[in-house]
């Protein structure tokens, strides 16, 4: 199968030149989400905006006609590992068994200086 973008509403406006979600060979590669505010700032606390960004992920899986339990991988990136805790315990919640493969790493700085990004990568 053929690189394919997906359309997904549920996407925010992309902040650059990147497809939210393309496909290939039943494999869907999602770009980072991040969590703003109406305003464009990050939204609330970094529990706040992981749970933003976990809800957004589960839109733009839905809307390709997958779920959490689909997610191959996942990647957190964050601007302070001291918020490694908070973080896990939302995406936690998101997996009710056989959670994906993952890695998390502390980064310089996050677009829109937030705190918490997250990129997955699910299959058919």
């Amino acid at each position: 199968m053929p690189k394919q973008v997906l359309s997904t509403p549920s996407a925010p406006a992309a902040l650059g030149p990147y497809s939210v979600a393309v496909e290939g060979n039943g494999i869907v590669f999602f770009s980072g989400q991040i969590a703003l505010d109406g305003e464009g700032n990050p939204a609330g606390s970094t529990a706040d905006q992981a749970q933003q960004v976990m809800e957004q992920i589960g839109g733009l899986l839905s809307d390709v006609g997958l779920g959490f339990s689909d997610v191959l991988k996942a990647t957190i990136f964050l601007a302070d590992m001291g918020d490694f805790a908070v973080v896990n315990e939302v995406y936690g919640s998101f997996f009710d068994s056989d959670p994906p493969a993952r890695s998390a790493v502390e980064v310089a700085a996050l677009p829109k200086g937030v705190s918490v990004e997250i990129e997955t990568i699910a299959a058919r």
